[in-house]
């Protein structure tokens, strides 16, 4: 502050909420300030009344100088390590060195370095310089080295590890601010502890304002660390105008771009690296999808899933999922699930497999929402295997008719047996293997998103949904002759209810009665051994 060559009037301006603070721990603040080239100083007074008084005063050399004259209770505020934290936290980076004399007692010692016995200590006053100036942020791109990067990005973000990417932007111009910004090569353990969280600093004029800025970037972005520095905000910004103000919006668009951009970079230059990233941060970076609708193209594009047609732990992005669609085929399909084992089974899979149908595998949890903000792809509806009707069947309408009127009685039968949980039994031509499966209605709430509102404890309505039996399955064919016969209701009843919790169970869902389930699961196999 002694070398600042600015004017008081400037001064005040910029530390008004430095001095609003300073009465929290002091009774009295006086400035005393002279600008280069002038002859007359000033003198700014207040006793934290609301009132101050402005005189002129003399003084020997340009510069300024604050006094603050701490309360009783205050005193904590002289000890050094108190003093040196404040300085590390709010004006590690200022461009000017922040010295404090520091004493010390030491013991005198003799030619040869050992300690005089019975001395006097000796007072040893030196002048210490508390703040790195180190804001490499400043620098150039090219002049900050690798092990420069990891370090200051360990200092940010107290991770040990190396980070994934940085992002060095400087924008000039309407807004002007610099940044650097880390991707980490692991998800760091304080996202999962929001009180906890470093998230990106936000600096003004390199004096710290605040950590974990969440109007810097949105949240789903939260796994980015670094620092924004502006030289457009006032130094006494708060919480309370970030939310309103218009330069942290033009920050934050600035920012997102940018992100996208070498996330996009990354995932044409250097797949294997974006993997690594997908594999830590994509379920985030999805959540993008459904709420930032003003990067959705972008967004659509960073986005890869596990299929049908790759191995476990390899992915396809939506355009190369489009780009080797079969020409007949005119959707893309997914289905939704806990995990790639719970998936890759389902009976719901069985026809798409047999016509060369690339089906995404969706396991993350947001996923359930992802699909509800992207509907389409190029043009392509995306498609849930396991809601709808899938009409793959090489029929004619007027057998379809006949079929219906023919089996009409044995399905109402059937139907009528499982009415408490189910909406409607009918023949599938998404089945070739199976004898049956569960699907819901095409708006309708699915099997897996059902289940991850129960494990969120939220309640969930009766969910409905639809029977469909495989007529080329011997079960099946059984099951109808049996429901035509109008004979042993009893076993029938059986019958329908288990192959019900049959297909409970291959969706990943329970069974409605499992000691029920279990004992006709016996008496069958008891009556297959006699």
């Amino acid at each position: 502050i002694k070398e600042s060559k600015e004017s008081g009037t400037e001064l005040i301006g910029q530390f008004g909420v430095g001095f609003y603070a300073a009465f929290m721990v002091a009774d009295e603040v006086t400035l005393v300030t002279k600008k280069a080239g002038t002859t007359q100083a000033t003198s700014w007074h207040s006793e934290g009344t609301g009132q101050y008084t402005i005189e002129d005063v003399e003084k020997d050399s340009h510069g300024t100088e604050i006094t603050l004259h701490l309360k009783d209770d205050a005193d904590k505020y002289l000890e050094e390590y108190q003093i040196r934290q404040i300085i590390k936290k709010y004006s590690d980076f200022l461009e000017y060195p922040i010295a404090m004399d520091i004493t010390r007692e030491e013991t005198p010692k003799d030619e040869e370095g050992k300690d005089i016995e019975g001395a006097d200590p000796e007072v040893i006053v030196t002048e210490e310089v508390l703040n790195s100036q180190k804001a490499i942020w400043t620098r150039g791109k090219s002049d900050i080295t690798e092990d420069e990067h990891a370090e200051f990005y360990k200092h940010l973000s107290s991770d040990w590890t190396a980070p994934l990417e940085s992002i060095h932007y400087h924008a000039e111009g309407a807004t002007e601010f610099k940044s650097l910004l880390y991707i980490p090569s692991k998800a760091p353990q304080d996202m999962l502890n929001p009180m906890e969280a470093k998230g990106v600093h936000l600096y003004v004029k390199r004096i710290f304002i605040m950590d974990d800025c969440k109007k810097l970037l949105p949240e789903y972005m939260r796994f980015v660390r670094g620092v924004v520095d502006s030289s457009d905000l006032p130094l006494n910004v708060s919480r309370e105008i970030l939310q309103e103000d218009k330069l942290i919006s033009r920050i934050e668009k600035n920012l997102v771009k940018k992100v996208l951009d070498t996330l996009k970079i990354m995932k044409k230059k250097n797949y294997e690296k974006y993997v690594s990233f997908y594999n830590e941060f994509g379920s985030m970076l999805k959540e993008g999808l459904h709420s930032d609708f003003s990067n959705k193209e972008k967004l659509q594009e960073l986005v890869i899933f596990e299929s049908t047609a790759t191995e476990a732990g390899s992915y396809v992005a939506l355009k190369d999922y489009v780009e080797r669609m079969p020409e007949a085929q005119e959707e893309i399909y997914y289905i939704t699930g806990t995990n790639r084992t719970a998936v890759e089974n389902s009976p719901h899979l069985e026809v798409f497999k047999k016509k060369g149908y690339e089906v995404l595998y969706l396991t993350d949890a947001i996923d359930e929402w992802v699909v509800q903000g992207l509907t389409e792809y190029d043009g392509k509806k995306l498609q849930s295997v396991a809601k709808g009707d899938v009409d793959f069947d090489d029929q004619s309408e007027e057998d379809k008719k006949k079929e219906e009127e023919q089996f009409k009685t044995p399905l109402e039968s059937i139907q009528k047996l499982l009415d408490e949980n189910v909406k409607e039994v009918r023949f599938s031509s998404r089945l070739t293997d199976s004898p049956c499966c569960l699907v819901a209605d095409e708006y309708a709430m699915g099997a897996n998103m059902e289940r991850i509102f129960k494990a969120m404890n939220q309640e969930v309505p009766v969910q409905k949904r639809i029977l469909e039996l495989n007529k080329e399955h011997v079960l099946v064919k059984s099951l109808l002759a049996l429901a035509e016969s109008g004979e042993n209701a009893v076993r029938l009843n059986d019958f329908s209810e288990l192959l019900y919790d049959q297909a409970l169970l291959t969706e990943g869902s329970p069974v409605v009665n499992p000691v029920k389930f279990a004992q006709r699961v016996t008496d069958l196999m008891v009556s297959a051994v006699k």
